[in-house]
Order: structure tokens, then sequence, then C-alpha cells
């Protein structure tokens, strides 16, 4: 039986995956992180008795005393000392953020494998992840739906014969408006997505399509495929994620609900049986949908993205840290919704770009990154 390790297990991902886990007899899990909703710690623990460690947010001596045999982790830099002190075979990170790429890099330097539903780990670190898997055992297994389809799709056909990537995308809930329309949206129809349930800052990225731009860097660093032939494909209904144009003219894509629980327990089956992989000779084979192309001037979030990954170094980052700020602002209603494009855009022609930083040069640039974020959002006259 493999050992776990969940961390975010009071978030979407992580409620999910404790699901799945109540079917699954191969994995014990025996650490989590619940961050500031520790009242559902008491459910988790009676559900999966193997559990060892638990993090929190804040320290707490009445909490930790009603679990005596529990060792409590306490922070960001409890995530990684539970890593390190507790033994386990695999780690699924649902972290939402920045606060996802220290706990990924602990596991994999640990030899652990790592289910990832965090992207900003890739996004933001993906330079540091590469050069840590070249120094451990350890494998990354996709979490996300589009992710997951195309690491399926790569064990049907040899990397040499894909002519490029396609990555689904539904459009968010503002698909179908114009940029004029985009003025005066809401958060609360930000956070009405057509086909998905999803947390909030993720809900509110499908609808900038930052969240394409986002998995645009993480394809790039989780398949080493060149980045001119990874691109985004508007699919109404979220059945199909995501596709591999072959350069015989073909596709190859899985077929599925838009539901996480087939790439969660994927990522975390030992066995990895692929199941709904289609081979088309077009895409209307694949089913009654709906595909467009993608407008990049509609959307200049995936843009902005693929600049930053162009630049490297530190500016992956300075996008993630200060999208994460304008969302935060926006979701307040203190700055409106195509604000967080102009914040982004303005980020990335303002900030000094260093080249291959180690984390504690990435964690500097996030606290400075978001600093500036807001003050941005000030002058601006939006709050």
């Amino acid at each position: 039986m493999r050992k776990l390790i969940l961390l975010g297990a009071s978030g979407n991902i992580g409620e999910q995956t404790l699901t799945i886990l109540k079917k699954n007899r191969e994995l014990s899990l025996v650490a989590f992180s619940v961050g500031e909703q520790t009242n559902k710690i008491k459910t988790i623990l009676k559900a999966h008795p193997s559990v060892e460690a638990i993090c929190v947010k804040h320290h707490n001596d009445k909490l930790f005393k009603q679990f005596p045999k529990i060792k409590f982790y306490v922070g960001n830099s409890g995530l990684v000392k539970l890593i390190k002190e507790t033994k386990a075979d695999i780690v699924l990170n649902a972290l939402v953020g920045f606060v996802g790429l220290a706990p990924t890099l602990a596991a994999i330097k640990n030899d652990m494998d790592v289910a990832l539903a965090n992207k900003e780990s890739l996004v933001v670190g993906g330079e540091l992840i590469h050069k840590a898997l070249r120094h451990a055992k350890s494998k990354i297994y996709p979490v996300d739906s589009e992710h997951s389809a195309i690491y399926k799709c790569f064990q049907k056909c040899k990397k040499r014969n894909v002519k490029e990537i396609f990555i689904t995308a539904s459009g968010g809930a503002f698909r179908h408006l114009t940029r004029d329309e985009l003025k005066k949206v809401t958060p609360s129809q930000a956070l009405k997505h057509p086909t998905w349930k999803m947390g909030d800052k993720v809900t509110i990225d499908s609808a900038s399509m930052l969240n394409k731009g986002f998995e645009i860097i993480e394809a790039y660093y989780l398949f080493n495929f060149p980045l001119h032939k990874i691109k985004v494909l508007m699919h109404d209904e979220s059945y199909v994620h995501s596709i591999l144009h072959l350069k015989d003219g073909s596709y190859l894509g899985e077929v599925n609900p838009p539901s996480m629980l087939n790439p969660i327990a994927y990522a975390l089956s030992d066995h990895k049986k692929i199941e709904n992989i289609k081979h088309v000779k077009s895409l209307k084979e694949f089913g009654s949908y709906h595909f467009h192309e993608f407008d990049k001037k509609r959307y200049p979030m995936v843009s902005y993205a693929i600049k930053a990954l162009l630049m490297k170094g530190t500016m992956p980052c300075v996008l993630n840290a200060v999208d994460e700020v304008a969302v935060d602002l926006f979701l307040k209603k203190m700055i409106s919704f195509l604000d967080i494009e102009r914040i982004v855009a303005l980020a990335l022609d303002t900030f000094k770009n260093y080249k291959h930083p180690n984390l504690k040069t990435l964690i500097q640039v996030d606290h400075e990154a978001r600093q500036w974020a807001k003050s941005a959002a000030l002058l601006r006259g939006s709050l």
C-alpha cells in the first residue's frame, strides 16, 4: 500500500481526492493540510485513521491538544517540514497559489512522486523543478484535466509524430461577451463558469483566460514540447480534454464529462489504466461538440503568459503574483475585471528580470510583485 500526503485537503480538489480515497484500497492517507479550515480535521481523521501529521495555517494549542496522537505543523514552512519528516510515496499538491512551489520541490528532493494540481509550481518554478527532477527519482503526474489528457495521449503515440498540442478551453463565464461588455462585469457573474465547478481564483482566471496561459506554461515544462506548437482551441462543452494533432492529420483526445475525479484518480493510480482516448480523422468525429478558433485579441492574458515564459527568469513569478493580487482585489470589488489585465501587462513591462533564480529569489520577487500590484491598483484610482 502506497502512502499519500494530501496538501489542500479542504479545497475543491482535496475534497474530491478524499472521495476517491474512500474507494481506493491501494493508498493510505498519512498526512494532509487544511489551512484555516480546521473544522474539517475531525471528519477526515475519522475516515482516515492512518493519518500521522497535519499542517494548519495558524498555531492553535486547543486544537493540538484535541488530537494528541497527531503531529501538527504550522504555516507555509510547516508544509515543507511535513513533507521532509513524513514517510510517503506520493504527494498530491492541491494548494492554490505560489505557496505550492516549495512543497513541490521538497517532495521531489525527497524522492516522492507528485500528483500536481498546483499549477503555480510549474508556472513560477518550472526551471527549478526541471533541475530538481534531474537529481531525483520522482515523477510528476498532472492533475489538471487538460494535462492529464495530454499525458494519456502521449502514452498512445510517439512525440516525434505529434504536429501540435491543442489545449481546449471553454472560454469561461464571459465567452459570449465583447471586450466592451467586459467593462462592467461583476465578480458574481465571473464566478458562474459554464461547465466547471472550481475555486474562486481559478474561476476568475478562467474568465480572463490567464488560466489557459498558465496551462501553456505547464505543458511546456511537463512535456518538453516546443512552445509555438502548444495552442489553445475553444471548445464549448468541456468534454474533450485537450488534443494531440498528429502529423498524419489525425487527432488523439480524451473524451470525458467535465469532472476532476478522473484525472485525480489517474494521477494517484499506480497502474495508470488509460481509458476514453479517441483516435479520429477529424474534430467532428469526437462527437456532437463545438470547436472554435482561439482569438488572442479577445483574450490578451494568454499572450501575457507566453511573453512571461519567453522572458523566463523571474517574470513568470511576477505574472503569477500580480494576478493573484489583482484577482483578489476584483473579487472584493475594488478594481474592475479589465483592470486585472491592465495591471498584469504593466507589471511585465515594469519589473526587472532575474535569470535562473533560486527559490529564495523567487520568494523575494513574489513578495515585491504583490506589494507593487496593490500600489498599482491604488495609483489607477480604482480603489
